[in-house]
């Protein structure tokens, strides 16, 4: 079987910031002047190097979303959601154009289960020197249940989920409409807030692929044993209830 196996620097990882749990610790992102290596800037939204490369191979990235801890997408106006969106896609294709990596990653953690350690809203590129890019995607996984459509955008509810429980997909040409951004900003306010209580946990994966752009979003939690030992993927038996509860969020 062949995966993809990249190494983490645990020296370097020891090392990191961390204030998910230890909510007292500070903050680097909530001081920009202290900040260094950054490469652009746009309002309140700064990309940079990530000062902890812990992936070997490989450059690690950050794109700090706003100014200040407590907040997340859910919690922006739209304009600033279509301007994130925007930026962090932009930075992602000159990653990829640049010809220096072979596969470039562009992804979200947020809360306790998601593989964070910030609670400072955030988002992560990382260009790999070597790696199996055809690995990386199931396209099946992006199969759904319709939720909505809209100016060439599609979002779906995944009935071939990469992990399990509740998978949402927003799929759009590669020159996305505000559309895009406005259907993960509502998707992201649905899992935290209605798709079960106190639900804080979350990934957003972005994708290319068949000259398309997709974001899948994936509420976390204890990751099943059925999936680690068995890849055996668990659906909630109100998986229909979801997707119109979701549906009925577009609509309002």
């Amino acid at each position: 079987m062949t995966i993809n196996i990249a190494r983490f620097n645990v020296s370097i990882g020891k090392n990191k910031p961390e204030n998910i749990i230890h909510t007292e610790n500070s903050c680097p992102f909530c001081s920009p002047d202290t900040l260094t290596d950054i490469i652009e800037t746009e309002d309140s939204m700064i990309f940079l190097r990530n000062k902890y490369n812990v992936i070997e191979d490989a450059d690690q990235f950050v794109l700090v979303e706003a100014d200040r801890c407590g907040i997340d997408m859910p919690d922006y106006s739209k304009e600033h959601m279509r301007r994130l969106i925007d930026f962090g896609l932009r930075q992602w294709q000159k990653l990829e154009d640049s010809g220096l990596y072979e596969h470039v990653v562009f992804f979200k953690n947020h809360g306790h289960f998601s593989g964070g350690t910030m609670r400072h809203p955030h988002m992560q590129i990382v260009g790999f020197h070597h790696i199996d890019s055809s690995l990386m995607i199931e396209p099946e996984s992006f199969e759904g249940i319709t939720i909505a459509e809209k100016d060439g955008v599609l979002l779906n509810a995944s009935t071939h989920p990469r992990l399990g429980f509740g998978e949402f997909n927003v799929i759009s040409p590669k020159e996305p409409p505000d559309t895009f951004a406005d259907y993960i900003q509502t998707t992201v306010g649905f899992i935290t807030k209605r798709f079960k209580k106190s639900q804080d946990s979350y990934n957003i994966f972005f994708y290319h692929f068949d000259d398309k752009v997709a974001a899948k979003l994936m509420p976390r939690y204890p990751t099943s044993p059925f999936y680690v030992g068995y890849n055996i993927r668990l659906m909630s038996t109100n998986f229909e209830d979801v997707c119109e509860a979701l549906r009925k969020s577009i609509q309002e």
